[in-house]
């Protein structure tokens, strides 16, 4: 089943009397339970890509469907539905908050979704578990390392069992053996089914997932899945 569709995609933008064409007429089709990651030069157009697919930006035009659902149209209280109710994001630089313990923010957007207190600590203790930070619950981030700190954003993004994880370079800002326990929950995520989207610019990294989709000055240059 394809959980991502998209079909003639665009987002263009201006720069000057030039028109950047960060995603250039592009489709494809995901499907549930892979493990995809975009890669591409610096300037390619990986993030833009993932922003398109994950409803954090409108694109110029072309259509973005989920579960079979077209998408790019709908209203802004739609979109934010899908967003929390249906999707999950990582990104490079935790984006996590300094005043809550590992447990309290993974609990944030649970409650923001209408959650019961104890509701959304059950769920927020089974995610860090799930990402090996169950002795981890209350501490503050200053307390943890860089990667511990990118657990908790997996952690809060897997909470409420989202159809696609997405993550952008979730491994920029960490050293390379940190780095490589950070893959290593993705890959533990998806073997239990998780759709993971994931821009690296790290060969190695594109090597660990079933597909590979490469881009270059936004176009789709190479699309490579594991036999």
């Amino acid at each position: 089943m394809n959980i991502i569709e998209i079909k003639n995609l665009n987002k263009h933008f201006q720069n000057g009397g030039k028109v950047i064409k960060a995603v250039d007429d592009v489709s494809f089709s995901i499907e549930e339970g892979q493990f995809v990651s975009i890669t591409g030069k610096s300037g390619s157009g990986k993030s833009t890509m993932l922003y398109q697919l994950g409803l954090l930006d409108h694109p110029t035009s072309g259509e973005v469907y989920i579960e079979g659902q077209r998408v790019d149209n709908i209203d802004a209280d739609d979109r934010t539905y899908i967003r929390l109710t249906k999707l999950g994001y990582v990104f490079q630089d935790y984006a996590i908050i300094p005043s809550l313990t590992a447990t309290e923010n993974v609990m944030a957007p649970l409650l923001a979704q209408g959650m019961t207190y104890d509701e959304a600590r059950e769920l927020a203790h089974a995610a860090l578990e799930e990402v090996g930070l169950g002795h981890r619950l209350d501490n503050l981030p200053s307390a943890l390392s860089g990667g511990e700190q990118q657990r908790v954003a997996i952690a809060r993004a897997i909470s409420h069992k989202p159809k696609v994880l997405f993550a952008d370079e979730p491994t920029a800002n960490l050293d390379s053996e940190t780095s490589a326990k950070v893959l290593e929950v993705f890959k533990n995520l998806n073997d239990n089914g998780q759709t993971i989207v994931m821009v690296t610019h790290e060969d190695e990294y594109a090597e660990m997932t079933d597909r590979i989709i490469t881009l270059k000055d936004g176009q789709v240059i190479a699309d490579s899945k594991k036999s």
